[in-house]
């Protein structure tokens, strides 16, 4: 683990629509708020058909130790923990941890572009508010369907002015990414969040750019595919297994579920610690994670069990779990 989970109890003291499918949740622990740097998430425990479990969510602007904030998008079709969120209401009680930080701020950089997709504005709007204090050169791209879909967009732009620009697919304006990345002064960094199209569309443009990968930063969202979640087969002949993974739980889940241990850590699509040998597919699998490279992703030798899902059939794979 890369580092330990202490949970506490705490309260759920507001919330407010901030799109026409995206609520914020003001969440005080019973134990006070830590202040966090940019970038920083927070896991919440949730219960999905009778059963506990736990997401995490980015937490949106500064930390002021006072309260946490977070926004869930209500996705009908996803494992059910926005579903859950969705059906507390104020004074609630849930299980929180205490913020961790896996997508930091890197300060002292020439210009910095913040690029977000949809729900994905959240973990920025604390790195828009550290970058202002601190006086950098820095802009934010604001990729949605539609300006109803775009959360946040009216408070940031009456903050920051021009430095928020948005790219609204319904008003005809469209995200030019090779043409961002060549504007960027030499040592600039980028900082994304995002759908994997919009993450698999800018790491292959920042590749081609010719600019160190590092200065590429991001952070995943562990729903995302380039397919909707359905029904499919898990298969492994040496345990005499065959199960059906249901579109709300992951492949992860249903191992476990059914006594097989796989390794795991981060399940989030990017240690790769649970990846397991690919034996035969019917049908695709739907990669979702950033772990495997495209050359790995395209031979279908591996898959991240944690976000990884199969369309069209059923997957057979093998572990290293010996009863």
């Amino acid at each position: 683990m890369r580092y330990a989970l202490h949970w506490g109890e705490a309260r759920i003291t507001n919330m407010r629509d901030v799109s026409r499918d995206i609520r914020e949740f003001t969440i005080v622990p019973e134990h006070g708020a830590r202040p966090y740097a940019p970038g920083s998430h927070l896991n919440v425990g949730v219960i999905v058909d009778g059963q506990p479990d736990h997401r995490s969510y980015s937490l949106v602007g500064a930390g002021d130790g006072a309260c946490y904030r977070i926004a869930v998008r209500r996705h009908d079709d996803s494992r059910g923990g926005s579903r859950y969120m969705w059906s507390l209401g104020e004074g609630a009680r849930l299980s929180v941890t205490e913020p961790h930080n896996l997508f930091e701020m890197e300060f002292g950089r020439p210009e910095y572009l913040l690029l977000a997709g949809g729900i994905g504005i959240t973990p920025l709007i604390a790195m828009a508010a550290a970058l202002a204090r601190s006086q950098a050169n820095w802009r934010m791209i604001y990729a949605a369907k539609s300006r109803a879909d775009a959360a946040f967009c009216d408070e940031l732009t009456a903050l920051y002015g021009d430095r928020i620009e948005t790219r609204f697919s319904d008003e005809g304006r469209r995200l030019d990414l090779p043409a961002e990345i060549a504007n960027l002064a030499d040592g600039a960094q980028l900082y994304l969040c995002g759908p994997l199209r919009l993450l698999d569309a800018a790491r292959s443009a920042w590749g081609s750019s010719g600019r160190p990968l590092a200065d590429l930063r991001f952070e995943t969202f562990a729903s995302g595919g380039l397919y909707a979640p359905e029904v499919f087969r898990v298969k492994i002949p040496r345990l005499g297994i065959d199960l059906a993974v249901p579109t709300d739980r992951s492949l992860l889940d249903v191992l476990e579920g059914a006594g097989v241990e796989v390794m795991a850590d981060c399940r989030r699509g990017e240690c790769g610690l649970c990846a397991l040998d690919v034996v035969a597919v019917e049908g695709e699998i739907d990669h979702r994670d950033v772990f495997l490279s495209d050359h790995e992703k395209q031979n279908n030798e591996k898959i991240c069990a944690c976000v990884s899902r199969a369309v069209g059939g059923a997957i057979t794979v093998e572990t290293a779990y010996r009863p």
